[in-house]
């Protein structure tokens, strides 16, 4: 077997393994909201109550075999299900494409997972669950003892992003910044240190600026915004691209 045909073979299944992983974040994001267990209760239609089968729950291509309509009422299926399991089945791909076949690459495979779901949840509902930020911070501390002699900049980045946003949520009284903002910052700083928190944090005000800033004028979106999941974008820069990025722009100086 020659090596490309081992890469393709190595990405085809850790795709495989991403749409896997989506389709449980998918019964997250439906259930997190709303308090119910996303270990207890049987996926079900959100229509007419069938209760799925195994062969309707095989993520992507159920979907694709059933035309996007449940078995039983025929009632298109919300695209977030494929969207979702489809994303992060690539942003797998995509992680150890950039980052190599190492432990940090599975490590920023469970963090963007845990990014894509407190994304699509805040964005509808203007909350970051606690729980999403306490998988976050577990990962943080798992990464923090495999770089332990690196401790210094993960302990500053746990403090640092984290601290302005706590300074400007006491003095807006939670109106510019949420608690959840605060935390997801704390938990992401203590995984990727504090540079790349302080380049997250930068990247995510701007994006957010800009395409806030579009839809309140396409679709007169009002002031309020989801911070989260621009957040979760200048996050994810950050842990892929956020080293050569400082290197380039520094080097501009």
């Amino acid at each position: 077997m020659t090596i490309e045909l081992y890469h393709l073979i190595f990405y085809i299944w850790i795709f495989l393994f991403g749409i896997v992983i989506g389709s449980f974040l998918n019964v997250c994001i439906l259930r997190i909201p709303s308090g119910e267990s996303i270990a207890k209760s049987r996926s079900h239609c959100m229509n007419c109550g069938y209760q799925l089968k195994w062969y309707d729950l095989i993520p992507l291509f159920s979907y694709l075999f059933l035309g996007g309509r449940c078995r039983r009422c025929k009632e298109p299926i919300s695209l977030q299900y494929p969207i979702v399991e489809g994303v992060n089945g690539f942003l797998y791909v995509l992680i150890f494409f950039v980052k190599g076949w190492n432990l940090d690459a599975a490590i920023y495979c469970l963090l963007v997972s845990a990014l894509l779901t407190l994304s699509v949840i805040d964005f509808r509902t203007y909350e970051i669950p606690f729980g999403i930020n306490v998988f976050i911070f577990v990962l943080g501390i798992v990464h923090l003892l495999l770089h332990i002699s690196d401790w210094k900049q993960y302990l500053i980045g746990f403090i640092l992003v984290s601290g302005i946003f706590e300074i400007i949520f006491l003095a807006s009284g939670g109106r510019a910044i949420g608690g959840g903002d605060v935390k997801l910052m704390a938990a992401a700083g203590l995984l990727i240190g504090w540079k790349m928190a302080y380049l997250a944090m930068v990247a995510g005000c701007v994006i957010g600026s800009v395409i806030h800033l579009i839809r309140m004028r396409i679709t007169k979106e009002g002031h309020k915004l989801a911070m989260g999941p621009y957040l979760a974008v200048g996050i994810f820069f950050a842990v892929l691209w956020g080293e050569p990025f400082l290197i380039w722009y520094f080097g501009l100086f």
